[in-house]
């Protein structure tokens, strides 16, 4: 019955206009004039309030144009290069290929594009998470950034090259694949300056540990790694040691960029709260002992401090734990049972290898840095949503349309 009487209703035009009042506290929460045009659509059981698509293209069109424009000229840069060494055929992978410039040339234009798109987002007095993010951080920042441009670039190249063995283009080929793959880069670079939040950091965050370690993994796993440690990886021994050391060193900056973050929008609702310069001192702390794991590498000059250094980041994070309660204004209880449970799940492991030697000490290492990782991350979260609850709501009222 309910369905019949539904279906009877018949669907309301989509070019009437409707009329919304909203407090002048409404236009600063959605960055937007008001005069600016808006549109209202139903998506995902939301109603969301948003400036009309021409709005939106008007705003978003330098973010396309300069990424295109800036590929286009350094990819006419390469091909004036190519003709003048007179080469007729262009190899997709090798020294002199167009993997090989568009490597170089667009690590270089994605750096160029990702700085000057984040100043300008940064002067930008609408855009209120750029004012949070401090200059000392934006060189941390940008070169994790290019780091995964890097990464991402190689990994590309290779599955070409991988696919496509020793295939060969003409100039003009050769230039149409390069604008392509150019465009490509510095569009990703453009996006991420543009889109850098919170939640970027946190991803960012994740994408540098993971991606580092799996390389570091794969390029040792015919040495057989695991049969020693995890610190293994970063000794003279592996293959690459210099990988897995800077990815522990790139996620601490990156991790001290979040928690700094976290911490200056958490001031706005707290300020002057010491308990919250504490917490944010030994989450600081912690990402500094991360970083002297990769820096103080397991080898035999530095085997002392290395394992000192590791244990010391374990009993920092179980001190998190125990007194969140008391230095997290806010927490749920539901958060902080969850929490107490990975401490004493980590204390467990701990004790277990030490008195047990069970789990082994590569299994103890990952294991226990997966775990510890993840409740950093879930605990960043749970700050961004404290962060969030701040945001002023306005309750109201949906009415149907009066029948004439």
């Amino acid at each position: 019955m309910k369905e019949t009487e539904q279906a009877k209703i018949p669907p309301q035009p989509a070019t009437e206009r409707l009329t919304v009042t909203v407090p002048e506290g409404v236009y600063a929460q959605l960055r937007v004039k008001p005069d600016t045009p808006m549109q209202l659509l139903i998506k995902n059981d939301r109603i969301i309030m948003q400036p009309e698509r021409v709005e939106r293209l008007r705003s978003g069109r330098l973010s396309f144009i300069w990424p295109l424009a800036v590929a286009a000229i350094t990819a006419l840069g390469a091909f004036v290069y190519w003709l003048s060494q007179g080469l007729r055929m262009i190899p997709l992978d090798g020294d002199v290929s167009v993997a090989s410039f568009t490597i170089g040339l667009g690590l270089v234009s994605g750096t160029l594009l990702f700085a000057g798109f984040f100043i300008q987002s940064r002067n930008d007095p609408d855009n209120r998470f750029s004012k949070r993010v401090y200059w000392r951080n934006f060189p941390v920042i940008m070169i994790a950034f290019v780091v995964i441009l890097g990464m991402l670039l190689l990994g590309g190249s290779w599955v070409l090259g991988t696919l496509f063995p020793g295939a060969s283009f003409d100039p003009f080929t050769a230039l149409v694949l390069l604008v392509v793959f150019l465009a490509l880069a510095n569009i990703f670079m453009v996006q991420m300056a543009l889109r850098l939040n919170a939640t970027t950091l946190s991803t960012l965050l994740t994408v540098v540990v993971v991606s580092g370690a799996v390389i570091a993994m794969a390029s040792n796993g015919s040495r057989r790694w695991w049969q020693y440690n995890l610190s293994f990886l970063g000794t003279q021994l592996a293959r690459n040691a210099w990988q897995f050391n800077l990815t522990l060193v790139m996620t601490a900056l990156v991790m001290i960029t979040l928690v700094d973050y976290l911490f200056v929008c958490l001031a706005e609702q707290y300020p002057h709260n010491m308990r919250l310069n504490v917490l944010r001192g030994l989450l600081t702390l912690a990402a500094v002992d991360l970083a002297c794991i990769g820096i103080f590498p397991n080898n035999a000059q530095f085997h002392v401090l290395h394992d000192r250094v590791s244990m010391w980041l374990v009993s920092i994070i179980l001190l998190i734990i125990v007194s969140l309660r008391w230095l997290l204004p806010g927490v749920s209880k539901e958060f902080l049972w969850a929490s107490y449970a990975v401490g004493v799940l980590e204390f467990l492991m701990y004790m277990g290898f030490q008195f047990f030697r069970y789990p082994s000490l590569t299994a103890f290492e990952m294991q226990g840095f997966a775990i510890g990782f993840t409740w950093l991350l879930f605990l960043f979260n749970h700050m961004q949503n404290l962060i969030a609850a701040g945001t002023v709501a306005w309750p109201i009222e949906l009415c149907p349309p009066k029948e004439e």
